[in-house]
This record gives C-alpha cells, structure tokens and sequence, in this order.
C-alpha cells in the first residue's frame, strides 16, 4: 500500500482521528491514551499501531513506558498534496472556515466506577 493509502486508512477512523487530536495537545504514553476511551488497552494499542504504519505518530522509549508524538510533516506533506488541487498558496488560505466541523478530542473518563 502506498504511504498516502495508509494515511488515508488511518484517518478514516474516529478513534484515530481523536488520538491525534490528543496527541496534538502534546505527548503521551498508551495508558494516557487509553484514559480517554472506553475501550480495551490492545485496542488502543491496534490503533496505535496503525497510525504508527501510516508514519503519522511516532514513539520512544523512555525507560519501561512507550511516549507517542505526533509527526506533523506527514499533515504537511498532506495539506501540501491539497493545495495542489486548489491552485492556491497557502497564505491565501482560511484555515479558520468551518472550524466547528473539527472533532474535539474526547475528555479523560474515570474508569474507577
């Protein structure tokens, strides 16, 4: 499958979208991640592994935890392939138009009840 397939794959999926968005905020480990949904760890870990193929996140070791970052030249590289299709330069762009389409990421549940 060819990188920009793969990237498409993994931004069609809600989760993923939302873990982006999450890690957009700034770094996390998977147990941080997987603090804001309802659904199991090796979920998680599926959908972080395919966002991972699709180069859109990386991660590090720090010690025993596994810390994700999102990669922003993939998203560059995306707007870029984009903008070929508008004939337009970037600074002519709004970028603020229709922001309420925009999904938030979801809020941390308490899984203690």
């Amino acid at each position: 499958m060819s990188p920009l397939n793969e990237t498409f794959k993994a931004l069609s999926d809600k989760t993923r979208r939302q873990i982006l968005k999450l890690l957009h905020a700034g770094d996390l480990n998977a147990g941080e991640i997987a603090d804001h949904f309802e659904m199991t760890k090796p979920s998680i870990s599926h959908h972080l592994n395919l966002l991972k193929q699709a180069d859109l996140i990386s991660d590090r070791r720090q010690g025993q935890t596994i810390i994700y970052t999102l990669n922003t030249s993939v998203f560059e590289e995306i707007m870029g392939w984009f903008l070929e299709f508008t004939g337009k330069h970037p600074d002519e762009l709004d970028f603020n138009q229709g922001e309420e389409a925009f999904e938030e990421a979801p809020p941390k549940t308490d899984k203690s009840k």
